[in-house]
């Protein structure tokens, strides 16, 4: 390749780049800490009250049968010795029994209140998405990064100006 034509293509690389910068200029782009966002949304701490009331009768239930367990438990160490063989051959398999009813009924509880927080959770993340996006658009945002990001300025993070929308759509 001769000299000039080197330089010739030099020329127009640089040229290209330079107008591919000039127009990356004129985007708007923000960013949104996630976990921020999700931590200081009052529809968190409101499904959080929501969950804490749904399943306090069951969580009260499985305290009073883990307690039941226990006194059966100091019973039969206690008075074992000095029970009759067939009174403490009940009394284990009622322990038994008390102990794997306990057991399946707290993993109910907790794969029940495991898809209910669930279900809350994605009825928040669509909430906050929905208020990103409304913020985006309202004021112009070409594009606006979460997760992943490893650095952003203030002058492009948004995420107060999210709390703020999901703190003014918790009121509705």
């Amino acid at each position: 390749m001769r000299i000039l034509d080197r330089f010739s293509l030099a020329v127009l690389l640089s040229a290209a780049l330079s107008v591919s910068a000039a127009q990356a200029a004129d985007y708007k782009i923000g960013v949104v800490n996630a976990p921020r966002v999700l931590e200081a949304a009052p529809q968190a701490e409101v499904a959080r009250v929501k969950l804490e009331k749904e399943f306090a009768a069951r969580d009260q239930k499985l305290v009073a049968a883990q307690k039941e367990l226990k006194t059966l438990e100091d019973r039969a160490q206690k008075d074992g010795a000095i029970m009759s063989e067939s009174e403490r051959g009940r009394l284990e398999r009622d322990i038994m029994n008390k102990r794997r009813d306990l057991k399946r009924d707290t993993q109910e509880f907790q794969e029940d209140v495991n898809y209910r927080r669930n279900e809350e959770m994605a009825a928040i993340q669509q909430q906050i998405a929905d208020a990103i996006i409304s913020l985006s658009k309202e004021q112009g945002f070409d594009m606006v990064l979460g997760t992943g990001v490893v650095f952003a300025s203030e002058k492009v993070d948004i995420t107060d100006q999210v709390i703020a929308r999901l703190k003014k759509g918790a009121g509705k």
